[in-house]
């Protein structure tokens, strides 16, 4: 099969912060499949790394909780807005893996 993208049209809806973009296109699941046209809308914070931290004496992943607004508007206020979820940041002008070995530190302590 050829590239399954193709006609990415981008209009820029904010840029704020970071951009968030409205992206059309057209699609294609497989050959067997027609194009189909579809429409997202990114929001561009930079390239980001993650890790999933093991520990292996204890045989378990190690995760972080992280306040994420969205999961705190979801609760309708009864929750305290906190997500599970592995060690990740941006890259900022590190490469992945001395962003990950910051993230790790930063937010779980190990190194």
């Amino acid at each position: 099969m050829s590239h399954p993208v193709k006609n990415i049209h981008a209009v820029v809806l904010s840029d704020k912060t970071y951009t968030l973009s409205d992206y059309k296109f057209n699609y294609k699941h497989s050959d067997t499949h027609p194009w189909e046209t579809q429409e997202r809308e990114v929001y561009d914070r930079g390239n980001g790394a993650a890790v999933l931290l093991y520990n292996k004496e204890k045989k378990t992943v190690i995760l972080t909780q992280q306040f994420r607004l969205p999961v705190y508007l979801n609760s309708d206020g009864k929750g305290k807005g906190l997500s599970i979820e592995a060690c990740a940041g941006l890259l900022d002008a590190d490469d992945p893996e001395t962003c990950v070995k910051r993230e790790a530190l930063e937010e779980t302590g190990y190194q």
